[in-house]
């Protein structure tokens, strides 16, 4: 996996951006710790990072295994989930893409409002790549990390991917086998681009704390 600490910056941040209405909490953590059941017991506002991935005949998409790299953020549009949290936390909805992970393309548009939420999530294995972006924008709230015992992930992981039909089951087992053993690395470096690192229960906490202080200062 390309190693994001490494790279150059993803973004160029538009000049003079307004005082955002809400803020955001990104939210990361290996495929199958648990983020998307958190922003379910949560209800609040979400935007789904997964939904920014590039279609599969993009050019110059990173390969691994005989295929894509989806584990790589070279594979994703960061630039357009960064507009798309910058418009929502100003402007309190945008348009934002919807994915097909089976077929690997996107497949339309659909409008995302978050109403009056202070605050809302944004979702995805790529969150980690937003977090200095987001803070220097005054859009930050959290950054959190999920993490639990590697193989729980593991076993959540496959029976959602297979449930899903998300991609041949051979190509599951061989990837979820690399994520199996790169996780520690993979959590590391997240941890390093400014997530914290702690369970789900910790974090349902924590982000339900958060909520209420910033409803109590609106």
């Amino acid at each position: 996996m390309t190693d994001p600490v490494t790279e150059p910056a993803l973004f160029d941040l538009p000049p003079g951006a307004r005082r955002p209405r809400a803020r955001v909490v990104l939210l990361t953590g290996p495929s199958g710790s648990g983020k998307t059941s958190l922003t379910q017991r949560l209800g609040l506002p979400v935007v789904q990072l997964d939904d920014f991935y590039l279609d599969i005949d993009h050019p110059g998409l990173p390969q691994r295994y005989g295929s894509v790299d989806w584990d790589s953020p070279a594979s994703w549009d960061g630039k357009g989930a960064l507009a798309a949290l910058q418009e929502l936390a100003t402007e309190g909805r945008a348009e934002v893409p919807v994915y097909d992970i089976p077929t690997s393309r996107r497949t339309g548009m659909r409008r995302l409002d978050i109403g009056d939420s202070p605050l809302m999530i944004a979702e995805g294995i790529f969150a980690a790549q937003l977090v200095e972006e987001c803070r220097a924008e005054g859009l930050l709230a959290d950054a959190i990390c999920l993490s639990r015992p590697r193989l729980v992930t593991f076993w959540c992981r496959f029976l959602r991917d297979v449930a899903e039909a998300r991609k041949p089951v051979v190509t599951l087992l061989r990837r979820g086998t690399s994520l199996l053993r790169s996780e520690p690395v993979m959590i590391e470096r997240w941890v390093a681009l400014g997530c914290r690192e702690t369970s789900p229960a910790q974090a349902e906490k924590d982000i339900r704390n958060l909520l209420v202080q910033k409803s109590s200062d609106t």
